[in-house]
């Protein structure tokens, strides 16, 4: 019988080093450092650590892009001394774990320095852990979006120089120029620099690409700050009409149950209201979208993009042919999707195990097939109704909306999932990219990445660098292995 307790010894001789380097170089490396990387070999990083680290006895090979393609390098000379340099602490947005998935533990060792998020805090005198900590570096600008909250306190890795100035616009725009951006500048070496303003009053394009920046969100009165709880309000998206109501959707919302990591199928997405409040209920949480109309699904997109979670995938295409293909999902919705048979038993038999399956219907036809599921399988049957105080001549009365029925069904957790081996959709993905969609973006930024990015040792998936953002596909799309459970909201 295993033992259920594993007890790991790092090997006394591992055979590669992860060194985490500063802009002070070779002076910010400890002795235990500095012998690692006079006794390698080969030493693997991008062409800023390797001129920082000056001449050495050993091989250099700098980053390529992508990234990944250096590994088998490093791994033909298991066995033998290789150190990689990466920036700072290389667990934290870098190289690290994209090594811990190719070696073992107890294969390599890790002599971290200060991460930029720790350098940065310690120059404007924050307690790291009070800290919301971001990066742009390779990400969409969006994903700022969420963290803006009265008081937070944010840590930013930029994507570049010009990521300050787009910060400080974005604040003003929303009703919080008067919050505070102090931009830290190539800390630890002979070029550091600390520039601070309000956001309103941030002014500089003479900026280093290597910055990190503080913000300190102060909000004004109406600014556009999105609350925590479910529910947010119609007016905040753009749509057509066709949008499940703010508190129809706080109580689907509540049915779906959103947990950390899990994955939801949206069919029959509509404004996409839906998929963007799971989303913004955990930062590892994903959606799949599925919408059939092309100015709708444009639309999904980029109410996505201005609710700071622009990973939501996109499909054009109707259930049941554009669900061929989607990773397993742990809820979903049934919206706009209708809940006829051709539509609810492949969503039953490809949902997880554990599973949440919630379906709203308005019509008499649609309650009435959610009547029947409800009798045949069981599980939670309600109606909801909302009604609104209206003007009635020189009074007011309460004019009720359309009563919804929600169907709730759990799926037992002995039941099979049908897991759809086809890999690819039947319908056009809409938005970024996905080619290389579970390689990680690595903060290692090179002297100028937006003017070089075939240094840039990051994902190289972006078309746009400077608005961080992707071109439409214009085919079907492999979305099988897009999502994988647990690797949080920053990779896609």
């Amino acid at each position: 019988m295993t033992d259920p307790i594993s007890e790991r010894k790092t090997s006394p001789s591992p055979w590669l080093a992860i060194l985490g380097l500063g802009e002070d170089g070779l002076d910010g490396l400890t002795p235990a450092a500095r012998r690692l990387l006079d006794q390698a070999e080969l030493v693997v990083g991008g062409r800023r650590h390797l001129s920082l680290v000056g001449e050495v006895k050993a091989e250099k090979l700098p980053w390529p892009v992508p990234l990944t393609n250096a590994f088998p390098a490093i791994l033909a000379r298991r066995g033998r001394p290789v150190v990689v340099l990466a920036s700072g602490d290389p667990f934290s947005y870098g190289v690290g774990s994209l090594i811990a998935r190719e070696v073992a533990p107890a294969e390599y060792v890790t002599l971290p320095a200060p991460s930029a998020f720790s350098l940065a805090a310690s120059r404007v005198g924050w307690a790291v852990q009070d800290c919301a900590l971001v990066t742009l570096h390779g990400r969409a600008f969006e994903k700022i979006v969420p963290h803006l909250q009265p008081g937070r306190r944010i840590l930013v890795l930029s994507w570049d120089g010009t990521t300050p100035g787009r910060l400080a616009r974005h604040l003003t725009e929303n009703g919080m120029g008067r919050s505070r951006l102090t931009v830290c500048e190539a800390m630890g070496g002979l070029r550091e620099r600390i520039i601070a303003a309000t956001a309103r009053d941030f002014d500089r394009d003479d900026l280093d690409p290597l910055n990190t920046v503080a913000i300190e969100v102060i909000a004004d009165a109406g600014a556009r700050v999105l609350a925590s709880s479910p529910g947010l309000p119609d007016s905040l998206f753009e749509n057509d009409g066709q949008i499940t109501k703010r508190e129809i959707r706080a109580v689907t919302l509540a049915k779906l149950a959103p947990r950390h990591g899990e994955l939801l199928w949206d069919v029959g997405a509509g404004t996409g209201s839906i998929s963007v409040e799971w989303m913004l209920a955990d930062p590892s949480n994903r959606a799949i979208a599925i919408e059939p109309k092309a100015d709708r699904a444009a639309r999904i997109a980029r109410n996505a993009a201005a609710f700071g979670v622009p990973d939501l995938a996109v499909v054009e295409g109707a259930a049941p042919e554009a669900l061929a293909g989607l990773p397993t999902p742990q809820a979903i919705f049934l919206g706009g999707g209708g809940c006829g048979a051709e539509i609810v038993d492949p969503c039953m038999a490809r949902l997880a195990a554990g599973g949440r399956l919630v379906a709203n219907a308005v019509t008499l036809e649609t309650q009435a097939e959610l009547i029947e599921l409800h009798g045949r399988h069981g599980g939670e049957l309600v109606q909801i109704a909302v009604a609104r105080a209206a003007p009635i001549g020189g009074y007011r009365g309460f004019r009720p909306a359309m009563p919804i029925v929600q169907w709730l069904w759990e799926k037992p957790a002995d039941a099979p999932v049908t897991v759809d081996d086809l890999g690819r959709t039947a319908g056009r993905m809409v938005g970024d990219p996905v080619d290389g969609a579970l390689d990680e973006p690595v903060d290692d930024p090179v002297e100028n990445p937006g003017e070089n990015p075939v240094e840039n040792p990051v994902d190289d998936r972006w078309e746009s660098r400077s608005e961080g953002r992707g071109t439409p596909v214009d085919g079907p799309v492999d979305v099988r292995g897009m999502f994988t459970p647990g690797t949080g909201g920053e990779t896609r």
